[in-house]
């Protein structure tokens, strides 16, 4: 992501460090400016997200053991560019620390060997589980997209349902089924299910072939995933309109908020077991959710189905909630118009 770097000392080890950032995952150096208000006013514009800044006589002071300060600084309005920016500069800074002790060693004849010794006494290996190149890509992409997708499974459902209402066909809908409610519902949404079945399989085919994104339960488990994810979807979203028949506009709203909230409630980016009990049960009512529990235990963790049996159950339970609103269906065919 875009980075400026501010260096008013301009030294060889103040270029070793912007060429230290430069080399950081998340962060590419894309301009150097003169002072601290070019690179702010750089950062209101959008040109970049954060900055480095090196004041004059880091080096000297360094050098001279009096700790010179090094700060950077993030732009906090876009979040995740922010906060993956802040993880970066953060290790620079502390990899410019010591940098500058190791210097400050040289200069007092140390050789490398004892200098890194006392820089770093115990070296540590790190060796993450499952994505060992923290690829955010991986984390967050085998999420946010079905979690979009499950957002417009749910708004598509309910307009879909409601449009005939809105038009004042619903009862010619329902005299082509043959009186069953049942019937004109699988009828009218048989052909999303098909085309949201191929979204989220290419989905899978472009993660896991493609791109080469962990999947230690076969693309196979995967897809199957994703097509009874989209199944789940689309029961709740005539589930929650049959609660509300005749209301298009608040089955629609209901959907809408149960899917943003999803994105919270689902535990990707806060845990679900520190949340509020109250939150913490009402989580079990999101797709999002179980789809989210079943593919890290399954695609990352590579454990068996049995760790996540209640996952896989709730997604079944959503499949027959339906049923529950069928009466209503029938008498909505019959009796009810559409109120704007």
């Amino acid at each position: 992501m875009p980075t400026g770097i501010v260096d008013m000392d301009n030294t060889h080890i103040t270029r070793i460090i912007t060429r230290t950032i430069d080399a950081l995952e998340e962060t590419k150096i894309v301009a150097h400016y003169r002072n601290f208000t070019e690179a702010r006013e750089a950062v209101q514009k959008g040109e970049i997200y954060a900055f480095f800044y090196i004041p004059k006589g880091t080096t000297e002071e360094a050098l001279a053991s009096r700790q010179p300060t090094v700060s950077f600084y993030t732009n906090e309005s876009y979040f995740v560019a922010g906060t993956l920016l802040m993880k970066d500069l953060r290790t620079a800074s502390e990899l410019t620390g010591l940098a500058l002790s190791r210097e400050t060693l040289y200069s007092k004849g140390a050789t490398e060997r004892q200098a890194l010794s006392i820089i770093r006494p115990i070296v540590t290996e790190a060796h993450p589980l499952n994505n060992p190149m923290l690829n955010y890509s991986i984390y967050l992409n085998n999420i946010l997209l079905p979690g979009i997708l499950i957002l417009l499974i749910l708004l598509t459902t309910t307009y879909t349902i409601g449009y005939e209402w809105k038009q004042d066909t619903q009862k010619e809908w329902y005299k082509l089924a043959n009186g069953s409610s049942f019937v004109a519902l699988i009828g009218k949404l048989l052909p999303q299910t098909v085309i949201f079945s191929n979204i989220i399989t290419c989905y899978d085919v472009v993660f896991y072939k493609f791109l080469g994104f962990p999947c230690l339960c076969g693309i196979g488990s995967m897809i199957a995933l994703g097509i009874l994810t989209v199944l789940a979807s689309q029961a709740f979203g005539i589930f929650l309109f049959g609660l509300f028949t005749g209301f298009m506009r608040i089955a629609m709203c209901l959907s809408a908020l149960w899917g943003i909230l999803s994105f919270s409630l689902c535990g990707f980016t806060f845990p679900v077991t520190a949340m509020h009990p109250v939150l913490k049960a009402l989580a079990y009512l999101f797709p999002l959710r179980h789809y989210y529990l079943i593919y890290v235990n399954q695609a990352l963790d590579g454990n068996p189905i049995g760790y996540v049996w209640t996952s896989v159950l709730c997604m079944l339970a959503f499949l027959i909630l339906p049923f529950f609103v069928l009466f209503r269906y029938n008498i909505a065919f019959k009796k009810y118009k559409y109120i704007p």
